[in-house]
């Protein structure tokens, strides 16, 4: 439903992002809003990541119909891969030091019963 949603939005609009993506973020914000996941939703969902793997069997067949292709062009293919990687590490690293210095302090904590004693200088009494 989300998937066609989306398919429309993009037809109608022009928008050059692709339709499920757009579904996709129709879902997330229907799902923020409702506050839970639908029973029934949650059965498809667990039931896909399960067999997850069997999505990557046609992408592995693709590789080695296309292998001579792959070895042709493996240094640009490696070179991708690498700075796709590097750029990923560097987008996470960005992302986290923006949501860590969001984050309120924490109070300190006392641990144990003469945690105070070495801040004051003296022991309890």
């Amino acid at each position: 439903m989300f998937q066609c949603l989306g398919e429309a939005i993009v037809h109608l609009t022009g928008v050059p992002v692709p339709g499920p993506v757009v579904g996709m973020l129709l879902l997330f914000v229907g799902l923020r809003v409702r506050g839970a996941i639908p029973d029934a939703l949650n059965t498809a969902a667990t039931g896909l990541l399960q067999h997850l793997s069997l999505l990557f069997v046609p992408a592995g067949v693709g590789v080695m119909l296309h292998f001579g292709r792959v070895a042709d062009e493996w240094a640009a293919i490696v070179a991708a891969i690498a700075g796709s990687t590097v750029l990923a590490i560097a987008g996470t690293a960005v992302v986290m030091r923006a949501l860590v210095g969001r984050q309120p302090d924490e109070p300190a904590r006392a641990e144990g019963p003469d945690a105070g004693a070495s801040r004051e200088g003296g022991r309890p009494g």
